[in-house]
């Protein structure tokens, strides 16, 4: 038996932690060298992304991946879109360009990093399904990560307008877009965030912030974009990622000592020493270039 630490005592970081000390534990870190899907994070020094003309179209991302299987080639996803439709769009031109913005967003190809994280995640608990879209959404769109700012610097019971978000586009990509196109970018961005659970309807053209809903798998996901960007240890709690997860850094730790429990990561923390390891998320890709869950 291990000795219980000075936080509140049963909490899931103490059970974590005391896991962590029994030789063989399942939580022992056993990180891979692993750059797949390096490049997937695309720059956010350089303007464009769906939001652009579309928001995150969470909705449609939920109807395809309850469609397809989990371990489906890629055209799995073209063929329930454009030819089941599932997205249950009444023309081809709309089904083509929902599934358009679908790839663009989450990328649909089992060899994908990032997409292949969130398809493991994804059925882990409806809630956290937002949350988990809107991560990957900011990995793969500029406009939409440089609108997070206004997301990020505003708190639960704040009214925003759509032209918050759009000033926050404005400032990261000064001379990029018309006023017209900050303007649609605005509007888009300001339902994408409230598809993600940050913003809810208000009165006059306002919307109210609201605290999304964050599961563990949601942290999980976000440490795992903060690992692909390069970043380790406890700054993987201060990142853009984890910021959009709208809870104290204390709330994040007790997460993701769940997200441990539950074999989405490796979390060691001793000593004010944090190290977080991915070998479920991050195993290597099997000879189909789709990986199996171990």
């Amino acid at each position: 038996m291990c000795a219980q630490t000075t936080t509140k005592a049963g909490s899931l970081l103490d059970r974590a932690l005391c896991e962590l000390a029994i030789p063989g534990s399942r939580m022992a870190i056993d990180q891979p060298t692993f750059a797949h899907g390096s490049n997937e994070i695309v720059t956010g020094d350089v303007s464009g992304g769906t939001n652009t003309s579309h928001t995150i179209v969470v909705s449609a991302l939920t109807a395809l991946v309850d469609a397809v299987p989990a371990d489906a080639p890629s055209a799995a996803y073209e063929e329930a879109a454009l030819e089941a439709n599932v997205l249950g769009k009444s023309t081809d031109g709309a089904r083509r360009r929902t599934y358009r913005y679908l790839r663009e967003l989450y990328i649909l190809r089992p060899d994908s990093l990032l997409f292949r994280a969130l398809r493991d995640l994804w059925p882990v608990e409806p809630s956290a399904r937002p949350v988990l879209a809107g991560l990957c959404a900011l990995a793969r769109d500029a406009a939409f990560r440089a609108s997070s700012a206004a997301i990020t610097r505003s708190s639960p019971g704040d009214m925003l307008r759509s032209s918050d978000l759009a000033e926050a586009v404005a400032k990261r990509f000064a001379a990029s877009y018309s006023s017209g196109t900050l303007a649609k970018i605005g509007r888009n961005t300001f339902s994408s965030w409230e598809q993600t659970g940050h913003l809810a309807d208000a009165e006059h053209a306002t919307k109210a912030r609201t605290r999304a809903v964050c599961r563990p798998a949601d942290i999980a996901y976000a440490l795992l974009l903060g690992h692909m960007d390069g970043v380790r240890g406890r700054a993987l709690f201060e990142t853009l990622w984890a910021r959009v997860l709208d809870q104290p850094q204390s709330h994040l730790l007790d997460l993701a000592a769940s997200a441990s429990q539950q074999g989405m990561l490796e979390l060691r923390s001793a000593g004010g020493v944090v190290e977080i390891g991915f070998r479920e998320l991050l195993r290597p890709f099997d000879h189909e270039g789709q990986g199996q869950l171990l």
